[in-house]
């Protein structure tokens, strides 16, 4: 019998990138059915003790504890909406107040250039002109673009419901189809995964609406001692985006700098800045470890990468998913042996010195 040789490492090497690559095609192919999905089974996760509590304790079936779960989570989520869009409701009761800020601003800013590279008010004025009838000539075709975008938000919203209700009405016909898909000897690889799994990404989940929760009061407090106008607002704004990493916090320093300038002096929009930046510091460097934990210890290079590479495929919610995804695949590779190289290096550093120091404690 002839041995069969391996193959070379460049064969190898071509195959995974090939591999990689259709992956990353199919997943962007994919992205009206897997994104929702994705959602659906960490929605589904996350209301997995909730559903579990309504049909062991108060005797209900299946699909009517999930739908109760569901319900609950919806209710949540449509608080948060009311809430901030009464905020947004008393913002727009000041735009005369917006439009003179801007106007002003407008005027100091011509009068800038003017200044400064010589270029006439009256050409930058007329500019201004024809680049505003250009926008109000495509208002029609803004509106029907925009009017499309929500009515593919609202179905986007529906479909995660579905998906989240299916996947836990089904949750257990899904379990066993792992069983036999992985075979019955390696049962008890998969429920240590899908355990694993659950808890890990439950407890990330509760822990980052917590966090967000916290910022997002120690924010209305500071802007309110602070006399920032529509300090709730800024407050909300800055505990919601805070969720996503490293990038969240610019986009909230933007967003509450911008409406701060809009409604007030430029000290205060200093103050805002200085002030999200200054909770975003504490909240990186103290509150995330204490309040997230280290369940989901990814190192901060893959944590990146797993958000750019995110917001190429999905958009804003590849960079929401691109975490959560990061963790599972570290769970799995983690109790897999073959795999466990690529979860050491999703982990990092940490996890070496959590071994040498059980090591040198067992010695």
């Amino acid at each position: 019998m002839v041995k069969k040789l391996p193959a070379p490492f460049y064969e190898r090497l071509s195959l995974v990138l090939i591999g990689l690559l259709s992956l990353g095609f199919l997943i962007i192919q994919g992205k009206e059915v897997l994104d929702p999905m994705m959602f659906g089974l960490l929605f589904a996760l996350l209301l997995l003790p909730i559903s579990n509590f309504f049909e062991r304790k108060c005797h209900m079936p299946r699909s009517l504890a999930s739908f109760f779960a569901i319900i609950l989570m919806v209710l949540f989520i449509t608080g948060i909406v009311y809430l901030i869009g009464t905020q947004i409701s008393i913002l727009s009761s000041d735009w005369p107040l917006l439009k003179n800020q801007i106007g002003e601003t407008s005027n100091d800013i011509q009068h800038w250039i003017s200044h400064t590279f010589h270029y006439n008010i009256a050409k930058q004025s007329v500019y201004i002109q024809n680049t505003t009838n250009k926008l109000m000539a495509s208002g029609t075709a803004v509106l029907g673009t925009t009017f499309g975008a929500v009515s593919s938000l609202v179905l986007f919203y529906i479909f995660i419901i579905i998906f989240t209700f299916f996947i836990l009405f089904y949750r257990r016909l899904l379990l066993r189809f792992l069983i036999r898909a992985f075979r019955e000897e390696n049962a008890k690889t998969v429920f240590a995964i899908v355990e694993d799994v659950q808890r890990i990404i439950r407890q990330y989940i509760m822990g980052l609406l917590l966090e967000m929760l916290i910022v997002a009061t120690v924010a209305c407090l500071i802007f309110w001692i602070a006399g920032i106008k529509y300090f709730a607002l800024l407050g909300i704004i800055t505990g919601l985006f805070n969720i996503i990493p490293y990038i969240g916090i610019f986009t909230a320093l933007l967003l509450s700098s911008l409406i701060t300038f809009a409604t007030g002096a430029v000290t205060k929009a200093l103050i805002v800045g200085l002030c999200v930046l200054g909770i975003h510091a504490v909240d990186s460097n103290f509150l995330l470890p204490i309040v997230v934990g280290s369940k989901v210890r990814l190192n901060a290079l893959i944590t990146f990468l797993g958000i750019v590479l995110g917001e190429m495929l999905w958009g804003l919610s590849g960079m929401f998913l691109s975490i959560p995804t990061i963790a599972i695949l570290k769970i799995i590779f983690d109790h897999i042996e073959s795999l466990k190289p690529w979860g050491f290096l999703l982990g990092g550093e940490y996890e070496y010195d959590k071994e040498a120091e059980k090591k040198m404690k067992t010695e």
